[in-house]
């Protein structure tokens, strides 16, 4: 019996490692069957962002929390739920960047309508580009991948890295609330983080690498307002994050007056909100990063070393390429491909 189950387990590690291994990227994809695609995005971005230039962080934002939903190839089971556990191990449908977070749902149970993804803003924005897509090349370029030039867009058109965007992922049919549970919440630790990113694959130093996405954008209070008055659960004014530096804390707390500041929205990187640089390493290395996520990143000698590298300012283009190389394995966390999922004429619904 014991033989049978070592089997078992070694046959799912082979099946799990294969498809972990299916996705084939490739810039050129759409080199015959819509080669326009890149212009017809960057035309709508520009267009976009000239009017709205906020609206790059949350566009970045939309890619990431894409990606990590719906995808792992061998996780703990209190990450991703509605799975299969057998033999101490967990697999799962694996579907990571394939457009699930667009998806509308009639009684509010997808994934855009979980808590994590309430904040975020670009949707319309989306179903504009998609339109656009369509309308030169019907049927033919997926949701997922215009969500991928979209970010990589955001950042470059925000002063940041331009990088070659691989193509060809697929849209999925599911999106399911409870499976934004793999997001990384902003009150992480570092333990709690690194577990997280590993589970598509992502290592320490992609987090630290892409934490500073926070660069550009906004957040509401709501996300960080605990270390100002709760950080212990007493829920008065003394109750503080002691890691927060005091002179941040008091200029956060004079722009979100309570717990209950639900509306407020605070600049992530004062200063350059809009621009994509290394001032966000400048902020976490002075104990000034807005959320626990970004304070927890001083807590690991390995992360804090990267942190206080790129806070001189001096190695610029390395993050510039280390945070392009960190997006595009991130992008490439085992999307649908091939005859898998489908093209999606409309973003916010499945094909019927």
């Amino acid at each position: 019996m014991a033989c049978r189950a070592a089997t078992m387990v070694a046959l799912l590690l082979a099946a799990v490692a294969a498809t972990c291994a299916r996705a084939q990227l490739h810039d050129k994809f759409y080199s015959e069957s819509c080669p326009s695609v890149e212009d017809v995005v960057r035309k709508e971005m520009v267009r976009a962002l000239s009017l709205a230039p906020s609206l790059a962080g949350p566009l970045l934002r939309m890619h990431f929390h894409d990606c990590f939903v719906r995808v792992c190839c061998i996780c703990m089971h209190q990450y991703l739920p509605y799975t299969v556990v057998r033999y101490g191990l967990t697999t799962v449908n694996m579907q990571g960047c394939d457009g699930s977070v667009l998806l509308d749902s009639a009684n509010k149970t997808a994934e855009k309508d979980a808590q994590p993804n309430q904040t975020l803003r670009g949707f319309g924005f989306v179903e504009r580009v998609k339109a656009a897509v369509e309308k030169a090349c019907p049927d033919t370029v997926s949701c997922a991948d215009i969500l991928a030039l979209i970010a990589r867009d955001a950042v470059w058109l925000s002063k940041g890295p331009f990088w070659t965007v691989p193509l060809g992922r697929r849209d999925g049919s599911v999106s399911i609330s409870n499976e934004t549970d793999a997001l990384p919440p902003p009150t992480s630790n570092f333990t709690v983080l690194t577990q997280l990113f590993a589970a598509v694959n992502l290592d320490a130093k992609d987090l630290v690498v892409l934490s500073a996405g926070h660069t550009i954008g906004t957040s509401h209070c709501f996300s960080f307002s605990d270390r100002l008055y709760n950080f212990t659960g007493l829920e008065n004014p003394s109750d503080i994050d002691p890691s927060l530096e005091p002179q941040y804390m008091m200029r956060l707390k004079s722009k979100c007056a309570s717990l209950n500041d639900n509306t407020t929205l605070v600049e992530m990187d004062p200063g350059s909100f809009k621009t994509f640089d290394t001032d966000y390493f400048k902020l976490v290395s002075k104990r000034r990063g807005l959320f626990h996520s970004d304070g927890a990143l001083l807590t690991d000698p390995f992360t804090r070393a990267y942190v206080q590298r790129h806070a001189t300012g001096a190695f610029m283009d390395e993050f510039f390429a280390d945070f392009a190389a960190s997006m595009i394995k991130m992008g490439n966390a085992n999307p649908l491909t091939g005859s898998q999922g489908e093209i999606r004429k409309k973003c916010n619904v499945v094909n019927h």
